[in-house]
């Protein structure tokens, strides 16, 4: 087979016991088309393929296969943003909208990825900050949230866009997410999806006290400050992508914008978000009386 891709890097996360049979299944597929396969994580039952780190991967590998589920392929896009190096998702999960190949379809759909029968889809990412940018929080590719830390009552905050004042409000928390992650999170919070390609982000508030608050499309290229009031009791979390977060505190100011990196996921041909979004939300299923 002639394929664009001769070094292939595993990623995994070593978390996750269950991922051994569909680590050995990808393993023996590239090993059949005698591929140069590393790994980020050492594992007992692959003890020959060499393990390098994650960051080392766009200098020896023309492409990533994630192992997991779309936690997973979020990992690896937040650190592999920015390096040109394509990323494909095999969903061992639920529900998966990012990661598309089926462990009940891996060689043939893998196969028509190595013979060329992919497109490319490019997604933008986001950058979280704190205080003006002089401490950075990091990367996220589906969203941003500001939520109450260890307490059940509510967050006062303000909202500013571009520097123009939005709103105040008393609330659990606030997601402000891509259109990559707008089926995540955002979703639970009654916000919008949004289609994959436009460049928008979307803001949706937790549980608001207010009942008239709703969710808010704006564009992509905006700078969204959230200032945490000084009424606050308790601290505030700031997480990405929904991993372990950051302390905020009363008065601080939180920053998100547009990161200039992209990633690079690579779908089959005939990938269709909207076939997707119609079997993971069951939108296709017949209704009975």
């Amino acid at each position: 087979m002639n394929s664009p891709f001769k070094r292939i890097g595993l990623f995994i996360r070593k978390d996750d016991p269950v991922m051994e049979n569909a680590i050995i299944r990808v393993t023996k597929f590239l090993q059949s088309l005698s591929l140069t396969i590393v790994i980020n994580e050492p594992l007992h039952f692959l003890a020959e393929l060499d393990v390098i780190s994650l960051s080392d991967f766009p200098k020896k590998c023309d492409l990533t296969i994630a192992i997991g589920g779309d936690g997973t392929l979020l990992c690896a896009s937040r650190e592999l943003a920015g390096s040109d190096l394509p990323i494909v998702g095999v969903n061992v999960g639920r529900l998966g909208f990012l990661a598309d190949v089926t462990l009940d379809q891996l060689e043939p759909q893998l196969s028509r990825i190595f013979a060329g029968e992919y497109r490319e889809d490019t997604r933008f990412v986001m950058q979280a900050s704190l205080n003006n940018s002089d401490q950075p929080i990091g990367k996220a590719v589906n969203d941003v949230v500001v939520h109450a830390h260890q307490s059940l009552h509510m967050i006062e905050f303000e909202t500013y866009i571009n520097g123009r004042f939005l709103n105040s409000q008393r609330a659990d928390g606030l997601v402000i997410a891509t259109p990559t992650g707008s089926t995540a999170y955002a979703m639970s919070a009654g916000g919008p999806i949004l289609d994959v390609d436009l460049d928008a982000l979307v803001l949706a508030s937790v549980c608001p006290h207010t009942l008239s608050n709703r969710p808010l499309v704006i564009a992509a290229t905006s700078v969204i400050e959230i200032v945490l009031s000084e009424h606050n009791s308790t601290s505030a979390m700031v997480t990405r992508d929904g991993r372990p977060g950051h302390l905020v505190q009363p008065g601080d100011i939180i920053r998100i914008e547009r990161h200039p990196s992209t990633i690079k996921l690579l779908h089959l041909e005939d990938h269709d978000h909207y076939s997707i979004l119609r079997a993971k939300l069951e939108w296709g299923r017949k209704l009975t009386c």
